[in-house]
């Protein structure tokens, strides 16, 4: 069994990775060869070793989870919008199925669609939301919104598109593993009303339980700054947590702790079997002699799976939750069943159930982490304290030597998965987990369900202990040494820092544990890649619509801007370039330019800030600006500034000195314009000029703005990318920065054309996700939907 489940997982995970989905007729092949596998293996002497068997078994495995990911990706990707009804007013009735989300321009939910009223509108039946106040046209909001409400909608949709960035979120699979296949807003309509206050069915009653929840511990503890982490333990829900909290838990290593974790579940599960079977065996203190009609052992195996399940349904139904339900579940029907299963055949029987029902888990970070903590856990126990080792001291000794085993076994993983690994998270889990786990959640918990005031003083004192050890997180991830960095490990490091790191974990009386360490050396020193002398890179990133590049020569990186600020708290910063950053191990910053004030140039620019040691800011923000106060040393852009780095150099074309006298002047005619060349190659970054500024440029040095590769003035916009700028900066490649189907149509069609007309091959993030340019003897770029083309990816665009 545990082969075919091995086996089955990495079918899914090959299908996963496919950029397209097999034919039917493959489909069958693989159905048909199943089978005959199967009946081989029926054949007496077929498979006269266990190890053969094991092997066919892993081979059919393999070929029944490809073919079983391929049919629920179909059946998932069948519903589809239009692209006649993309953009276009669409009047729909739904059923809100999800946990709303208030945030500060509005409320984001899912809807799932009963009818379209529209004549000749067809809508998928989930689709994402967002209801935005009273902006740009859209509706009011409703003064509350709660899961189970049927309404009837005005709504503007779009295919699922998200950012496509090495190291960033995949947003359309989330989508996809979501049941979502259409996002949009609502619009402003006398239509929109709603027609039921709660329509019944079993996953209203639960989003309704929770959103009820929620609201229960926000009143009771308002205005405080961690209550967003009380929710995360009760319900599972995150999105209250600020950014900057996260950053502590993640630097500190307890990110696994802020939710309804394995842990936490198996507690909860624990008492809740302890106490009925407690009561059971007294019969409910009723006499009625209830052990000898079914055992106290199988009713404790039930009740304790059953809590385990409400708790699951509360968290959402994360990935961790889920193996956690399926193995306690797996470990009750074998009590009832009075069977006995190893500790292998639960987890293997946990993950086959996790692939099976959801073939997109092993896409996420937690699905690996997840199930690897507890094989490491496994793993490291053999050998460590004899079962019959019970006393305090002893038990003690074994939770630290699990702790020490986790963090060592996730190091390769974790470093594969992020590029860093925190080197405060020993002490860090040593004092959260018992903490948290013990105290902090049953606290929660028992705060969120028992009545006023109890509940309000039980809650308070929750976050009064998360608050605290907040604090102590806070100074332990603000040392220098909290997370060590590198590079994502290349398939041959990591392998060997895993197989090192099982060497470290073998039983006492292995010879020479701690040799494994050796193994760790080319994971933990490796230096992030970078180009050769008189060479240089650039990857424009898919930000949206906004701007941010980053460039490298061979010893040093400059930032061009940091991209658009999506929401409080959200930016293309901490969504998009420090992924990327850490990913890449990089964790210095030459210098920055940002190029002027607009937010869809400076929003991640703080994020950046504070995580980066970033060498100078240079800009052409006024001196009270939070960017140049958060800069270590700022410069002012200016044309004539210029340096050279690794044999490539830097020039500052615009804006000339005298524009910062004007009093009130447009941002986009101050925008810092930089030209970068090794001699051979070069590509013009102009931020956001326009017409009048390129006739100035063209006018003071056209010869000087002679380009290989130009950053399309203002995002194509109608106002720039003149004739004349394009006849002198003579681009082979012009590079759009752009949104998915923005509000302002970038790039305009005519200006698009004439890059087209030019001869100039046009690059377009928004169809081709970051495109990596290499500059050396001739210009190469590759586009990130291309070469991690993916079948959930919309095709053409």
């Amino acid at each position: 069994m545990r082969s075919a489940i091995l086996g089955f997982t990495t079918g899914v995970l090959v299908l996963q990775s496919s950029a397209g989905l097999p034919s039917i007729g493959v489909l069958i092949t693989c159905g048909a060869g199943v089978v005959a596998l199967i009946a081989l293996a029926k054949r007496p002497g077929s498979f006269s070793k266990d190890a053969g068997k094991a092997c066919a078994a892993a081979i059919a495995g393999a070929v029944l989870g490809y073919a079983w990911a391929a049919l629920v990706a179909y059946h998932a990707l069948a519903p589809r919008l239009s692209a006649d009804d993309e953009g276009r007013d669409l009047t729909i009735v739904g059923i809100v199925d999800s946990l709303p989300y208030r945030f500060e321009q509005g409320l984001r939910f899912n809807l799932q669609v009963e009818r379209t009223e529209t004549p000749g509108g067809t809508v998928p039946p989930r689709i994402a939301l967002s209801w935005y106040a009273d902006r740009r046209g859209e509706a009011k909001l409703p003064a509350t919104l709660m899961p189970g409400e049927r309404w009837r909608l005005t709504v503007r949709l779009q295919r699922p598109h998200g950012n496509a960035n090495p190291g960033g979120f995949d947003y359309e699979a989330w989508l996809l593993e979501q049941g979502v296949r259409a996002t949009g807003y609502v619009r402003a309509d006398d239509a929109n009303v709603r027609l039921d206050a709660f329509v019944p069915r079993f996953g209203t009653v639960v989003e309704r339980s929770r959103a009820l929840l929620r609201e229960r511990i926000l009143r009771a503890l308002e205005g405080r700054q961690y209550a967003g982490v009380i929710v995360a333990l009760v319900i599972g829900d995150q999105r209250g947590i600020d950014q900057s909290d996260w950053q502590v838990f993640n630097r500190t290593g307890i990110g696994h702790l802020i939710s309804i974790s394995g842990l936490h579940i198996t507690m909860i599960a624990g008492l809740a079997a302890l106490a009925v079977s407690s009561l059971w065996r007294r019969s409910f203190f009723t006499g009625a002699q209830l052990p000898l009609r079914l055992p106290a052992q199988k009713v404790a195996a039930l009740s304790g799976a059953l809590v385990a399940l409400l708790y699951v349904l509360l968290a959402g139904f994360g990935v961790p939750a889920q193996r956690t339900l399926y193995m306690l579940t797996v470990v009750a029907l074998a009590l009832w069943m009075g069977r006995q299963s190893s500790v292998t055949h639960v987890l293997c029987a946990a993950l086959g159930v996790v692939v099976l029902l959801d073939p997109w888990a092993v896409l996420w970070p937690g699905f690996w982490l997840s199930f690897g903590a507890v094989a490491v856990i496994l793993f490291g126990g053999h050998g460590r304290i004899a079962p019959h080792e019970t006393g305090l001291r002893n038990k003690m000794a074994l939770a630290a030597r699990t702790q020490w085993s986790v963090t060592l076994g996730l190091v390769p993983l974790t470093m594969l998965l992020f590029g860093q690994v925190s080197l405060a998270s020993p002490l860090a889990n040593a004092v959260a987990i018992p903490l948290v786990s013990f105290i902090v959640t049953p606290l929660a918990l028992l705060g969120s369900l028992l009545p006023a005031p109890l509940s309000g003083w039980l809650l308070v004192a929750a976050h009064a202990a998360v608050e605290g050890l907040a604090a102590a997180l806070g100074h332990l991830s603000a040392l220098p040494a909290a997370v060590w960095r590198a590079p994502s490990p290349q398939p041959w490091v990591f392998l060997l820092a895993l197989g090192g790191t099982l060497w470290m974990l073998m039983p006492r009386g292995w010879p020479h544990r701690w040799a494994g360490a050796a193994a760790w050396l080319p994971l933990l020193l490796q230096m992030p890649e970078h180009p050769e002398p008189g060479r240089f890179r650039v990857i424009a990133f898919d930000v949206g619509q906004g701007m941010a590049l980053l460039v490298e020569t061979s010893g040093h990186r400059l930032l061009y801007d940091t991209g658009p600020g999506y929401a409080p708290g959200l930016d293309a910063g901490s969504r998009v370039l420090l992924p990327y950053l850490r990913m890449r191990g990089i964790g210095v910053l030459d210098g920055m330019v940002v190029s002027h004030g607009d937010l869809d140039h400076t929003g991640g620019a703080l994020a950046v800030l504070g995580e980066q040691r970033v060498g100078w800011v240079a800009s052409s923000l006024e001196d009270g600006h939070a960017i140049v106060r958060a800069a270590r040393r700022h410069l002012r852009c200016t044309a004539g500034q210029q340096w050279e780095w690794d044999g490539v150099r830097f020039e500052m074309l615009h804006p000339p000195a005298p524009i910062y006298a004007d009093p009130k002047p447009k941002a986009n005619a101050r925008s810092c314009t930089v030209r970068i060349s090794n001699g051979r190659t070069a590509i013009l970054l102009a931020g956001d000029i326009e017409a009048a500024q390129e006739a100035a440029l063209v006018s003071a040095n056209a010869a000087g703005l002679r380009a290989d590769v130009l950053l399309a003035p203002h995002h194509g916009s109608g106002t720039s990318s003149t004739a004349p700028f394009l006849a002198a900066v003579q681009p082979s490649v012009g590079v759009f920065q752009v949104g998915w189907r923005n509000r302002y149509k970038h790039p305009k069609n005519e200006v698009f054309e004439r890059y087209g007309q030019l001869g100039i091959e046009r690059l377009r993030t928004d169809e081709q996700g970051a495109v990596t340019l290499e500059f050396g003897d001739a210009v190469g770029y590759e586009d990130y939907r291309r070469r991690h083309a993916r079948y959930w990816y919309a095709g053409p665009r």
